[in-house]
């Protein structure tokens, strides 16, 4: 088996360096690690790149691995990345392509882009000064899953119980937080797990089966590209559920709360900019967004005979019609 079609067996393409007419050294290569399926970098992390002068195909190129949501693939992708010494490592999708690269290198930079608690999970030991080879951006969900509950509780104020749906096979998955913020504020709470496509469709029907109310869906990998599947499960069920994107929304979801698409990759890509330019990860704070962004979907709200309250009106950021 040649190289190509190892890292095709493994999940993923290259890009690989170009050297330039009397340039003694290939450009550099960022290693794009992502939890997710096959995806090339974000728009929003070329820009930041480019601000500061790198461009692929001029100065810089890409190799990118993913594990298609299967975690236990990641730190056979993050090794290839190491073996092919690439400049840097771009982590995406989850905490667990960050944990599987820093488990594989000591040396080379890395730049996170999840929703975790980087010191939670070990990537840093410190938001101001991250020390080691491993900084980023923390799109925290903790807090954020807690921001959802309130306003899923506000949206169905007569849901006496709401379920919260996860994935056990992600090993980042921390129920136990959403239902500690839960009983803070006297809400009953039901835990619902899928780990796969089948049980998602399963998950729905034990949920209408118990009685829940209303739904609050974890970030995942799997549940993001299933987006279209969740929107008509909860439609089919008349389950009012909240998500962690605007993907959801887009496709008929009821209501979404998320980071605003765009600024952590540019801040990310920024960061992987400044590192090939020498700065070191060490250095360099984890980034924490200051954008978020709530999505209502009023169609899907009036299949359900809910009324948006007024003061969830006021805050959203997108309504659609």
């Amino acid at each position: 088996m040649n190289r190509r079609e190892f890292i095709a067996g493994l999940g993923g393409a290259a890009v690989w360096p170009l050297v330039a007419r009397g340039q003694q050294q290939p450009v550099p290569v960022i290693g794009v690690l992502n939890a997710g399926g096959p995806i090339s970098a974000d728009p929003a992390f070329r820009r930041g790149l480019n601000e500061l002068g790198f461009v692929e195909g001029r100065n810089v190129a890409f190799e990118y691995l993913w594990a298609d949501g299967q975690y236990d693939r990641l730190p056979a992708l993050a090794a290839e990345l190491v073996r092919r010494k690439v400049a840097a490592i771009y982590a995406t999708g989850t905490a667990n392509s960050a944990m599987a690269a820093k488990a594989a290198t000591a040396t080379i930079p890395i730049v996170f882009n999840n929703g975790s608690n980087p010191i939670k999970v070990g990537l840093v030991t410190s938001i101001n000064r991250p020390g080691g080879n491993v900084t980023g951006m923390s799109n925290y969900v903790g807090t954020l899953v807690a921001k959802r509950l309130g306003m899923l509780r506000e949206l169905v104020p007569q849901a006496n119980l709401i379920g919260f749906l996860t994935n056990p096979a992600n090993p980042l998955s921390d129920p136990a937080a959403i239902q500690a913020a839960a009983r803070g504020v006297g809400q009953q709470m039901i835990d619902l797990t899928a780990s796969t496509v089948d049980e998602i469709d399963k998950a729905f029907a034990a949920a209408a089966q118990q009685g829940v109310g209303a739904l609050l869906v974890d970030g995942d990998v799997l549940f993001n590209n299933r987006h279209d599947q969740f929107a008509a499960l909860a439609a089919h069920y008349k389950i009012p559920a909240s998500y962690p994107n605007r993907v959801f929304s887009d496709a008929g979801g009821l209501m979404s709360y998320s980071v605003a698409p765009g600024e952590t990759g540019r801040l990310c890509g920024i960061y992987v900019g400044r590192i090939l330019k020498g700065d070191k990860p060490a250095d360099l704070p984890v980034l924490q967004p200051t954008k978020f962004l709530l999505v209502i979907n009023l169609k899907t709200a009036k299949a359900l005979g809910l009324t948006v309250p007024i003061t969830l009106l006021a805050i959203a950021d997108e309504i659609i019609q």
